[in-house]
C-alpha cells in the first residue's frame, strides 16, 4: 500500500473511531468472505465491521485517542464500529461467535474506556433500549391504571384518608413551646404568703 493510501486508511479509521458509540475488536481467522457478509448482514447500518491491518489501526487508535486497545491488534483483525444502539451490535456479534467459533471476540471500547471481553458480553446480554422502552411504558400504562381506578374510588374512602393524613399530621406536628418564664425568686429571699381566703363554690 502506498503512503498516501496508507494516510488516507489511517484518517478514515481514526475517523470511524471518533464517530463510534462504542466499539467492538474481533479476529476472524477462518472465516470466509461468506461469513463475513452474514456478520455484516446481521450488524444492521448502524455498524460498520472493518477489517484492517495492526500497524494502520494502532496509528488510527492513537490518532483519534484512543487508549488500552494496542494489545488487541495482533493477529487478523476486525473492528465492529458501532454507532447505533450498542446493545444490538453486541449481541449480534456475541450470537454470530457462538455459531461460528473463528470468530473470536478480542474486547472493544465505550465511553472512554477499554472493554474487556467479559464487558462485551456482559453489554450483549443486556436487554436493548427498545425493550426497556417497552417494559418502562408498560409501567407508566399500569401506574396510570392505579391512578385513575383511586379516582373512581367512593368518597367514604377519601374521607377516611384525609381523616388519616390530619391525624397523622397532627401527632407529628411539633409541641407548642411554652413562652418564657421569668426567673424566679429564690425560696429564701420570697415574700411570705397570706393564707388566701377561701373560694366560693361555683355556681351552677
Amino acid at each position: 500500500m502506498a503512503q498516501a493510501d496508507k494516510a488516507t486508511a489511517v484518517a478514515d479509521i481514526a475517523e470511524r473511531f471518533k464517530e463510534a458509540t462504542a466499539t467492538v475488536v474481533t479476529e476472524y481467522r477462518g472465516l470466509t468472505v461468506a461469513n463475513l457478509a452474514e456478520l455484516r448482514r446481521s450488524l444492521g447500518g448502524t455498524t460498520t465491521y472493518t477489517v484492517a491491518k495492526n500497524t494502520l489501526v494502532k496509528r488510527a487508535a492513537s490518532e483519534a485517542g484512543i487508549q488500552g486497545l494496542d494489545e488487541l491488534f495482533v493477529g487478523p483483525t476486525a473492528i465492529a464500529f458501532i454507532q447505533g444502539e450498542p446493545v444490538d451490535a453486541a449481541k449480534a456479534i456475541k450470537t454470530f461467535a457462538k455459531d461460528h467459533k473463528a470468530l473470536v471476540i478480542k474486547g472493544g471500547y465505550m465511553d472512554g474506556q477499554a472493554l474487556t471481553v467479559a464487558q462485551v458480553e456482559s453489554i450483549a446480554d443486556l436487554e436493548s433500549r427498545e425493550v426497556l422502552l417497552s417494559k418502562l411504558a408498560g409501567a407508566m400504562k399500569a401506574k396510570q391504571s392505579q391512578a385513575a381506578s383511586l379516582f373512581q374510588a367512593p368518597v367514604s374512602q377519601f374521607a377516611r384518608l384525609a381523616a388519616a393524613l390530619q391525624e397523622k399530621k397532627a401527632t407529628e406536628a411539633p409541641a407548642v413551646s411554652d413562652a418564657p418564664v421569668a426567673d424566679a425568686t429564690p425560696v429564701e429571699d420570697a415574700a411570705p404568703v397570706e393564707d388566701a381566703a377561701p373560694v366560693a363554690d361555683a355556681a351552677e
